[in-house]
């Protein structure tokens, strides 16, 4: 009983010395929580004190660059102020001196002003002092020519008719002699004009050297063919030769048949159908006859396209359906080996470039050179002469300007030639058939010339090559610069020329050049 008492007494006993130190331990913890919060306060008032005078010192900062930065401006502003203030003074003395000038100026004009009128006085009364001499000597005049007319019996217009007589009696001379002499300058220069027209065509314009002929040659795969070609008992060559107007040749030449016909459409036609006979490889009369209708209207097409290409070419403009089909078939006519649509051509284009040169419609020049040979397309079919023709079927299908019509009649001169364009036409045609290639004969004329003018050239020492340019106007020598120096290159182009004029006959003049040069090569490795 006692131990239980005990141990009550000691359980209430540490019950109240636990409850002692509890609220001891809570009074220490308050006053340690109390501590650190006025630890805090002062620390925050420090921060906060701290925090007051950074401010300060900032405020202070700014409103010291705010007090300089008013500072600057204002000693810009002053400056500009300055400036403005001495601008305005320069401009005062620029104008105090203009002002001065003006005046200077205003006191000279009326010094002149003065000078103008005593001048204009003195003008006003020697002009009356003149009038009144003037009036006076044309009295005189008025009565001396009374006296003139009283003593030699003559009145004003019997006397004036006298004195122009006199004077055109002595200027007659003078006259004729003057009017000579501009004729033969306005002939020189006349002359002069033609040529330099004539010759910017001329070289403005080039064309192609004639290898026309009068037969045509098919190839034949072998010469088994040829006796296909000829038939049993010659009856397919009979009705092809029927068929097409053509003599076909079949000989020993190995390889080829030769179709021959002085009509060019006919021929090639011929050609046309023999070549694809010879590729079907059915030949009878029958077939014959349907392969050559078959061709001449193929060759009808083509003939119209031709013509209409050398229109287009001329740059001539719109023409009849049928003149087309005339200029085609001049592609298969030749006159003297040239072939006559190519010269047709070539003369619209000269006769162009010439009217152009002398301010006439190159057009229309065009148009007369392109159809001055016409006529050749049916001289065959026809009776007269070309010219004669080629004016009847232009006007007949449709063409009726008059220059065009004069010039297809009247280029060889078959009548009086008064349209320029004729002229044209006529000189264009010259040209065309007479420069070198044109035609087979002059072509092989001029060839021998070249020919004659470089190996004559070549005979001379230290030359080594001779070319003869610009259709045998001009030739280039290349001399050897090892046997030659510049002085004898000179001697030597000097006896060329002299030799050309003794040994050799050319129309105009001949350019001799001759080239010198030393070349030095070597190679980098």
């Amino acid at each position: 009983m006692e131990t239980y008492l005990a141990a009550g007494l000691a359980f209430m006993v540490g019950m109240v010395i636990g409850f002692i130190v509890t609220r001891l331990m809570e009074k220490n913890r308050r006053l340690g929580i109390q501590k650190q919060g006025d630890i805090l306060i002062a620390q925050s008032k420090r921060d906060a004190e701290n925090l007051q005078r950074q401010a300060e010192i900032r405020a202070k900062e700014l409103e010291q660059q705010a007090r300089d930065e008013i500072f600057k401006k204002r000693e810009e502003f002053n400056q500009e102020i300055n400036a403005a203030r001495g601008e305005l003074r320069e401009q005062e003395r620029k104008l105090e001196n203009r002002e001065e000038s003006l005046e200077k100026q205003h006191q000279l004009l009326l010094r002149k002003e003065r000078s103008l009128e005593h001048t204009q006085k003195k003008l006003l009364e020697r002009r009356e002092l003149l009038q009144k001499k003037a009036k006076e000597i044309e009295e005189q005049i008025q009565a001396q020519a009374q006296k003139l007319h009283e003593i030699s019996g003559l009145n004003r217009d019997q006397a004036q008719a006298l004195l122009f007589q006199r004077i055109e009696n002595e200027l007659a001379a003078e006259i004729g002699t003057r009017l000579q002499k501009h004729e033969e300058l306005v002939k020189s220069r006349s002359e002069e004009k033609a040529r330099e027209v004539l010759a910017t065509a001329i070289q403005r314009y080039a064309s192609g050297h004639t290898a026309e002929t009068t037969v045509s040659t098919v190839d034949i795969p072998t010469d088994d063919m040829k006796g296909r070609i000829i038939g049993r008992e010659g009856r397919n060559i009979r009705t092809f030769e029927k068929c097409t107007g053509v003599d076909v040749i079949v000989d020993d030449t190995p390889g080829v048949v030769v179709v021959s016909a002085f009509d060019n459409v006919r021929r090639e036609i011929a050609k046309v159908s023999l070549q694809k006979l010879i590729q079907d490889g059915r030949i009878h009369p029958t077939r014959i006859e349907e392969i050559v209708n078959e061709t001449r209207e193929e060759m009808e097409k083509n003939i119209l396209e031709v013509g209409k290409a050398a229109v287009m070419d001329a740059n001539i403009g719109h023409l009849h359906d049928k003149l087309v089909q005339l200029l085609g078939r001049l592609k298969f006519r030749t006159s003297y080996s040239q072939n006559v649509l190519q010269h047709s051509l070539e003369v619209s284009h000269l006769c162009g470039l010439m009217a152009e040169e002398l301010g006439l419609d190159g057009k229309l020049a065009r148009r007369c050179g392109l159809l001055h040979d016409i006529g050749k397309a049916a001289d065959h079919e026809m009776e007269g002469g070309h010219p004669q023709i080629g004016a009847e079927l232009a006007k007949r299908y449709g063409e009726n300007n008059p220059h065009v019509l004069h010039a297809i009649i009247g280029h060889h001169d078959d009548i009086r030639i008064d349209h320029i364009y004729t002229v044209l036409v006529a000189s264009a045609d010259a040209i065309s058939a007479a420069r070198p290639g044109a035609r087979r004969e002059t072509l092989e004329k001029y060839v021998k010339r070249l020919e004659e003018l470089e190996a004559l050239a070549s005979g001379f020492p230290g030359v080594d090559q001779v070319y003869a340019i610009q259709a045998g106007r001009e030739i280039r020598v290349i001399a050897d610069s090892q046997r030659l120096n510049d002085a004898e290159a000179t001697k030597v182009c000097r006896d060329i020329a002299k030799a050309i004029e003794e040994q050799l006959t050319y129309p105009g003049e001949i350019k001799v050049t001759v080239v010198r040069e030393t070349r030095a090569v070597d190679f980098a490795r």
